[in-house]
């Protein structure tokens, strides 16, 4: 959703590929389409799996594991690290993304108890979530953007299905990175606010 959101505000789908270099062209094919959402034009960025050809990733729709039959990879952090390796960022952007990324590794290691290295990342660490992250790092670079700043989070309500089993919404790795954040909750039983975007406030 957010990349959507930046391609719509000028970023060059170009750009991002170029970006993401073989992250996006090696195992995943990623493109931009105009639609329209309750009326309103929008930018919808999709991530497909080559792997995976009979599943497509819509970022403006993806939750953590909620109703979706499709299994994520896991992946280490280590092999994020791999992919993100790959990528065709800056070399500040790389480090920058393997922060978030071991940001990341941290939460889920202190949730379950477990040494970083022995930390399987699920949802967050299937390619698609990948894409989102690095891209918004690129994204970032290619704004001349320093930080981000928002408005309080509607998290949602409800519970939402994970790797790990279900769990009220937000989700616990969610609660951890979102800290001090200030968060409401309020509409619908969905999961409004999952890891990928807790990490990249």
């Amino acid at each position: 959703m957010a990349l959507g959101a930046l391609l719509d505000a000028g970023m060059p789908i170009d750009e991002l590929t170029q970006a993401l270099g073989s992250l996006a062209l090696g195992d995943a094919h990623v493109h931009a389409d105009r639609v329209l959402r309750a009326g309103v034009s929008a930018t919808k960025f999709t991530v497909h799996e080559h792997a995976h050809d009979d599943v497509r990733h819509d970022h403006d729709h993806d939750r953590h594991g909620g109703g979706s039959s499709h299994r994520h990879a896991h992946r280490h952090l280590s092999e994020i690290f791999v992919l993100i390796d790959r990528s065709s960022l800056s070399p500040p952007g790389r480090a920058r993304a393997k922060a978030m990324f071991q940001r990341l590794a941290e939460t889920e290691a202190a949730i379950h108890q477990m040494p970083v290295d022995q930390v399987h990342l699920h949802e967050v660490g299937a390619l698609d979530s990948i894409i989102d992250i690095v891209g918004i790092v690129f994204a970032m670079e290619w704004a001349g953007a320093d930080r981000i700043v928002s408005s309080p989070l509607n998290v949602g309500a409800g519970m939402v299905q994970s790797a790990h089993g279900v769990f009220p919404v937000p989700a616990p790795a969610t609660v951890r990175l979102l800290g001090d954040v200030p968060v409401y909750s309020r509409g619908g039983q969905n999961e409004l606010v999952t890891p990928t975007g807790a990490l990249i406030v």
